[in-house]
């Protein structure tokens, strides 16, 4: 039986019709085009897949078929267990000439899926040909290079999105989109969820970069503001609903056309913004770099610094905000519900886990990947690293949770928003509610212990703890040697700015020894 020839774009975490360099390659072939999304059901079994991520990429999912379809060609979904199926079996219908994709950065699960598709593929005599993307470089020879390669691969055009598909002259089935409710994708779903699809990347990108960025800069930080003052791209990117080529040629419109008042506001952060996307490039290269760091330590000497499992219960009340520190509680139970929050808050949620109740990056990882809508496996695993102090090469950070409460909410309004157990506690005592006289609890409605928890853990008593095992670790014969080492393949080679020398005093609970700060 003769089957109809046809050429393949396989999209994954790439959901866009412009600069879409397979869609291109497809389209120049002059064969028809099968645009193909695979619901790969195995992937959401995993730990770190949630109902959260289906609901985005579902709104993209239906975006990008708009998009197609004005093209001339609907999205074929297919629901399987995994691509290769799903590739297995389009082509006991068609007669695939070849199969373009972006090559993807992303976890153990979608490599070893990669390596499969790549393997039928070499069997049956299908090339696959598989883009850069972004500015992560496949088969880097050397971290030194990555910079260069990266800024010019940004500086190139962007590439036009196709006029027209070549219609396909047979009928290819379609699977039904599964609905957003359907139970193979987790737990029912408590909050809400960024909207997707290319129309609201297109406005939110707008948006920031016309209004919202003026405030970047100095609002970066802050719990609640920076949800209107960040960019809000994070979600965008990590679906490729917008490539990093496209915002980034949108911002250096931006920045060539700030009229004379405008520089001033907004000069610093979009210079700052800026920055932060390269950065976003440089810690996905990590994982591309060494995909083991989804599940080894950076450092091996770091490996079995903490137990694992760890503490059911320091987890379970991590992950739920109830661990007895308003601050902390507040950004989780945030964070929770919305599947966004700020870096800086974050980095203080991982680093309270890691050093407070000594939880094993590995645990806490998995909730966090669930929760953030923008999961992004290459940040998502250096960055739980660097905040737990395993890498070897970046500055420890422990943060004090009252510190940080009244430095970034000193009236207790985000406390009170998130946490509403302590909406009557008095501003002197919000940071600290277990310091209240018992008699003014009652006064107030609320008893520590019972309404809300005291905290799980002693902060200075956890904090000595944490250093001390970290001290060990960090005297070992080898740690320096092993610590170049991953600075060689993972180490950032920014040059980072002279800083005048200056007396310290003795460091407090709050700041310790080994650069341990906030």
């Amino acid at each position: 039986m003769n089957l109809s020839s046809v050429v393949v774009v396989w999209f994954k975490r790439d959901l866009r019709v412009s600069d879409h360099a397979p869609l291109a390659a497809a389209v120049a072939s002059g064969y028809p085009v099968i645009p193909l999304f695979v619901v790969e059901t195995d992937y959401w079994e995993t730990p770190v897949a949630s109902r959260r991520h289906w609901c985005f990429q579902h709104d993209c999912l239906v975006s990008l078929n708009q998009s197609l379809c004005h093209l001339g060609q609907s999205l074929i979904v297919r629901v399987a267990d995994d691509a290769l199926v799903a590739m297995q079996a389009l082509a006991q219908t068609v007669h695939i000439q070849h199969i373009y994709a972006h090559e993807e950065t992303g976890n153990d699960w979608t490599y070893q899926r990669d390596l499969k598709v790549r393997a039928w593929c070499h069997e049956v005599h299908v090339p696959l040909t598989e883009f850069p993307y972004n500015g992560v470089v496949r088969r880097l020879k050397s971290r030194d290079e990555w910079s260069a390669i990266r800024n010019q691969r940004m500086a190139q055009s962007l590439i036009a999105a196709p006029d027209h598909l070549l219609p396909l002259s047979v009928s290819v089935h379609s699977d039904a989109l599964p609905r957003k409710i359907d139970p193979r994708f987790g737990a029912p779903l408590h909050g809400v969820v960024q909207k997707g699809g290319r129309v609201d990347a297109e406005r939110t990108l707008a948006g920031f970069l016309e209004v919202r960025a003026k405030d970047y800069l100095y609002q970066i930080s802050a719990p609640g503001a920076s949800e209107l003052s960040c960019s809000r791209l994070s979600t965008h990117l990590a679906y490729g609903v917008l490539s990093m080529k496209e915002v980034l040629h949108s911002l250096n419109r931006r920045v060539k056309g700030l009229m004379p008042d405008e520089k001033k506001a907004f000069s610093r952060s979009l210079a700052a913004f800026r920055s932060r996307l390269s950065w976003r490039d440089h810690f996905i290269q990590k994982i591309e770099d060494q995909p083991s760091i989804e599940y080894r330590c950076m450092h091996s000497g770091c490996e079995k610094m903490r137990p694992l499992p760890g503490n059911a219960d320091f987890l379970h009340a991590w992950e739920v905000g109830q661990t007895g520190y308003p601050f902390i509680d507040a950004c989780m139970r945030n964070l929770v519900y919305q599947g966004w929050i700020t870096f800086r808050m974050r980095a203080m949620l991982v680093s309270f886990a890691s050093y407070h109740l000594w939880l094993d990056w590995r645990e806490t990882g998995h909730h966090l990947a669930r929760t953030f809508t923008d999961y992004e496996p290459g940040i998502h695993y250096s960055q739980l690293q660097m905040q737990s102090g395993v890498t070897g090469i970046n500055a420890l950070r422990i943060y004090s949770p009252t510190k940080q409460s009244q430095e970034h909410d000193p009236e207790g309004k985000y406390i009170k928003q998130w946490v509403p157990e302590l909406a009557s506690v008095p501003v002197a005592y919000i940071h600290e509610p277990w310091t209240m006289p018992p008699l003014l609890q009652t006064e107030c409605g609320i008893q520590i212990g019972q309404d809300y928890p005291a905290p799980i853990v002693d902060h200075q008593t956890a904090i000595r703890s944490a250093r001390e095992q970290i001290s060990a670790v960090r005297k070992q014969s080898d740690f320096r040697d092993k610590a170049g080492k991953v600075f060689q393949k993972l180490g950032s080679r920014r040059r980072q700015p002279q800083r005048r020398k200056k007396s310290h005093p003795k460091p407090s609970d709050d700041q310790l020894s080994m650069d341990l700060d906030d």
